[in-house]
């Protein structure tokens, strides 16, 4: 979370290295593992408690009451579920990616 960033950035301003978005996610600990598109929260916790912090920022967030023990199968498949019914913008607005939806189904 927090500590990832910062020493990601101290790291690339030790090296005299521009900071970007880019070189910053590329001097990262995780920066080898994809983004998550989903985290799934357990116990009734609503936060990401310094989790991924710069990996979350697109990811979709499903919370359970459950805790993790107890999260099961059928549990799993309703984060699923609620996943695949949302739609994912990665920042843009649903107007925006509405234009690029018609720019497909012609093609």
């Amino acid at each position: 979370g927090r500590w990832d960033i910062a020493q990601a950035a101290a790291r690339l301003a030790a090296q005299g290295q521009p900071i970007t978005e880019f070189s910053l996610h590329q001097a990262m600990a995780m920066a080898h593992v994809p983004d998550p598109d989903l985290i799934i929260r357990t116990g009734g916790e609503l936060r990401l408690s310094n989790f991924l912090l710069w990996q979350a920022a697109y990811a979709e967030l499903y919370f359970s009451d459950k805790l993790w023990p107890d999260f099961d199968e059928l549990e799993l498949d309703q984060a699923i579920a609620a996943y695949v019914r949302r739609e994912r913008r990665y920042g843009q607005t649903s107007e925006q990616l509405q234009p690029a939806a018609r720019d497909q189904q012609a093609a």
